[in-house]
């Protein structure tokens, strides 16, 4: 009977372990760690949205903003092989590579703001829409500027292009127009 008690005890705590790793808690500021993992089911100041919310936020025609991260040329490539990435994305994205970066510099800050600006009209009234990829810090972290900035409809939608397109059609995207985040300051060692 013991072993057996024993078993279950291991089975309820691997089962508790297993639920905690998926609550995530929200960060008090930006997510600067790996931007691929678990993230939370909230963010404060914004509403998260699945399919039928975002479907039903599509009649509205707010400002989808797509943050996922431009594909990089394999380092197995050499120079002069062509590298012709695509990106598809919701119909009517604007895709914004880098924009969910949780980077604290000013002037990556500065070019957000201004962007988002532009693409709102300056409307802080615009229903906005920000996606990347599933477990994608990057959405959260550009969602979550946007509501820092005084933005009053934030829509976060954390199924990302791949939960979009399990049953909707995607559209192959350039990066957005005006678009060109600051370079990250390397620090030398």
């Amino acid at each position: 009977m013991r072993p057996l008690l024993a078993v279950l005890a291991a089975l309820l705590l691997l089962a508790s372990s297993l639920h905690a790793e998926t609550l995530v808690a929200e960060p008090d500021g930006l997510w600067q760690g790996a931007m691929h993992g678990p993230t939370p089911k909230t963010l404060k100041g914004a509403t998260v949205v699945d399919d039928a919310a975002l479907l039903q936020l599509l009649d509205g025609h707010p400002l989808l903003i797509d943050v996922g991260p431009a594909d990089r040329k394999p380092a197995s490539l050499s120079a002069s092989a062509i590298w012709l990435p695509v990106h598809r994305s919701i119909p009517g994205a604007v895709w914004l590579p880098g924009a969910g970066s949780g980077t604290p510099d000013a002037q990556f800050a500065a070019a957000f703001r201004a962007r988002i600006a532009a693409l709102a009209d300056g409307s802080a009234d615009r229903p906005i829409v920000v996606f990347c990829h599933p477990d994608c810090w990057g959405s959260w972290n550009a969602a979550k500027r946007l509501v820092g900035l005084g933005y009053a409809h934030v829509y976060w939608y954390p199924g990302g292009i791949e939960g979009w397109q399990t049953a909707h059609e995607t559209e192959v995207v350039e990066p957005g127009p005006a678009w060109s985040p600051p370079q990250e300051k390397k620090t030398s060692p």
